[in-house]
């Protein structure tokens, strides 16, 4: 694994690795560990509360292709929109799990709450913050260009959707002190009672039930915010239970820490740039594929849901992976922090093995799950869905490489590199190449190519990066 530079806490100590105390974390005791159970008791709750989103995602996808393929079409990109300047947000959020991490490791428990607390000040300052962009949907659904149906329900979406910001966002935090200390159970419970909320509130806003107005995509997208601020509830009670407060300064650490929160932009902001970057990556490719015409636009959609099933549960053993390799470091142990990345990338390949032979052996059945009875072009849309899963099923083993070490590789706070890699390849592999090549009368398959393409090059690309040591 790459060494890269320590996050020190203050100017005056040389590592969180290597605090005051000098103890190593008891999550650590002596040589053992690094195997697999270690691993799925930190990873199985997130991959768990990641499939929680995935299944609230399907369904919501799901209800809303029965409405039109439009609606599902908008959802998608509406999001993936949404997700570029949200990821940014919410993965440099996320990173307080690996200050975290690291300070348990080193066992310095009163700087637990500190790091925390400067995590809120970031999520209630960006979640506000994000409303400003509000005005700016109008402009950039009309420069998106996509059928007139499709922009309105994109309209509708992002502005309601916006407002699940500022809750994502203090959800990420919370679920940070927890997953960092790798008491990842409650993240869990977090998690699924805000998916579970959402679901609900999905079935009773889109399609008008129980005396509800039938919203469409506009109830899809609040029911999301519902679901998060009923997560940040839980989450919050949870935290602040009387022995959090008293064995990490839970409320003693509230004041600002500006040396502290500025080591945590520092390491996290690239951090969550990786993410912004990607999804920017993929909300141009999706412009061009809708430039293309609705039916592609569709077609993409629903593949790229139906991929989220074999993604967002890697990315809950990803977390884990860059939760574990923190405490390693913080313990200065980096031969248990290899261990740990070599038993997640089994684990992950293994999984993503599966759902590719689903991928290739089900895909009429997959794409008949968001079928809508109603849509003249569905016959256009279905034949579409076999073919693009062929993609996903060749590209998400080499996704699972990417997950497994980029997140060892944050976890060792080389995110820099991370985001500079996801940056070049992405535009120079993916973006560019599509741009070219709609220009030239290119295709469907044809950026669908690109888009397989990157996935395989930034996986070997993080493959060389870890290999360096």
């Amino acid at each position: 694994m790459h060494e890269a530079e320590p996050l020190p806490p203050e100017e005056t100590e040389t590592s969180v690795y290597r605090g005051e105390s000098g103890s190593a974390s008891p999550a650590s005791p002596g040589d053992a560990g690094g195997g697999c159970r270690e691993l799925w008791r930190v990873a199985a709750p997130l991959v768990v509360s990641s499939s929680f989103f995935t299944i609230q995602m399907t369904i919501d996808r799901w209800m809303l292709s029965h409405q039109s393929s439009a609606a599902i079409a908008a959802a998608m990109t509406g999001a993936v929109w949404y997700w570029t300047p949200m990821a940014l947000l919410q993965y440099t959020s996320m990173y307080t799990a690996t200050f975290v991490a690291q300070y348990v490791g080193a066992g310095r428990y009163d700087r637990v709450g500190p790091a925390v607390w400067q995590g809120m000040y970031f999520s209630l300052l960006a979640g506000l913050g994000f409303l400003l962009l509000i005005p700016t949907i109008g402009p950039l659904v009309r420069w998106i260009g996509h059928a007139p149906e499709v922009q309105e329900l994109e309209k509708q979406y992002l502005e309601c959707l916006s407002f699940a910001t500022l809750p994502f966002l203090l959800v990420a935090t919370t679920n940070a002190f927890f997953s960092g200390r790798g008491e990842t159970w409650r993240v869990l419970v977090t998690d699924g009672a805000g998916a579970l909320t959402a679901v609900v509130l999905c079935s009773l806003w889109i399609h008008g039930r129980w005396g509800f107005p039938a919203w469409g995509i506009r109830g899809a997208a609040w029911a999301v915010v519902g679901g998060n601020w009923v997560a940040v509830a839980v989450g919050f009670s949870m935290m602040l239970q009387r022995r959090f407060r008293d064995q990490f300064h839970i409320l003693r650490g509230w004041r600002p820490d500006f040396r502290l929160l500025r080591r945590m932009m520092r390491y996290g902001l690239p951090n969550g740039l990786q993410y912004g970057v990607e999804a920017l990556a993929f909300s141009v490719f999706l412009v061009l594929v809708g430039w293309l015409d609705t039916v592609s636009l569709s077609a993409t959609s629903i593949a790229f849901t139906i991929n989220a099933v074999a993604l967002v549960p890697m990315l809950g053993l990803g977390q884990a992976v860059s939760v574990l390799v923190g405490q390693r470091l913080g313990a200065d142990r980096p031969d248990l922090a290899a261990r740990i990345v070599k038993t997640g990338l089994f684990w992950c390949l293994l999984y993503t093995a599966a759902t590719a032979i689903a991928f290739l052996a089900f895909p009429t059945w997959l794409g008949r799950q968001f079928r809508d009875p109603n849509s003249s072009v569905w016959y256009q849309v279905e034949p579409l869905i076999p073919l693009l899963l062929r993609y996903v099923a060749a590209y998400c083993l080499f996704e699972s490489v990417s997950v497994i070490f980029s997140s060892a590789l944050r976890g060792a706070g080389d995110t820099r590199f991370v985001s500079a890699a996801t940056l070049l390849t992405s535009w120079c592999v993916m973006v560019v190449p599509s741009v070219i090549g709609y220009r030239h009368g290119g295709g469907l398959t044809m950026m669908w190519t690109f888009a397989t393409a990157y996935l395989v090059v930034l996986s070997l690309v993080f493959t060389w990066r870890y290999r360096q040591g």
